[in-house]
């Protein structure tokens, strides 16, 4: 079965390494609280704000070894108002976990962007840098 995690993070700045190092963060929590193992990643959607240009997010999911993973960067709308330095992802997993035994990671900031899904376990292992 095909499954969609949704994660995001927020950056302090528009660099090369600040975009790498968050996007690494962000990526690593997936994986480790949903138990993904590279074989079962089938692509990802990462998107970035409009004042995130230094690099593109999916450098940092190269740097962790996902070289054969179908990668795309795209912008975000740019609603006003809306959060901005963040760095979303979609991935496309194949799994047996059924779709509300899929966790959800939104890091720093951008756990505004769905305090409704919020998790005790996620916040236990990845603890928002405010």
């Amino acid at each position: 079965m095909l499954r969609g995690v949704r994660g995001a993070i927020t950056v302090d700045e528009n660099t090369k390494e600040e975009i790498v190092s968050r996007t690494q963060e962000l990526l690593r929590a997936i994986v480790t609280v949903n138990d993904i193992h590279t074989d079962d990643i089938a692509s990802a959607i990462f998107t970035v704000t409009d004042d995130l240009n230094a690099e593109f997010p999916a450098v940092a999911a190269r740097t962790i070894g996902w070289i054969h993973i179908p990668l795309l960067c795209s912008r975000e709308i740019p609603i006003p108002g809306s959060l901005g330095m963040c760095v979303r992802v979609l991935l496309h997993i194949n799994t047996n976990k059924k779709q509300d035994e899929i966790v959800h990671v939104y890091l720093r900031d951008a756990k505004k962007l769905r305090p409704d899904i919020g998790t005790p376990e996620q916040d236990k292992y990845y603890i928002s840098h405010d």
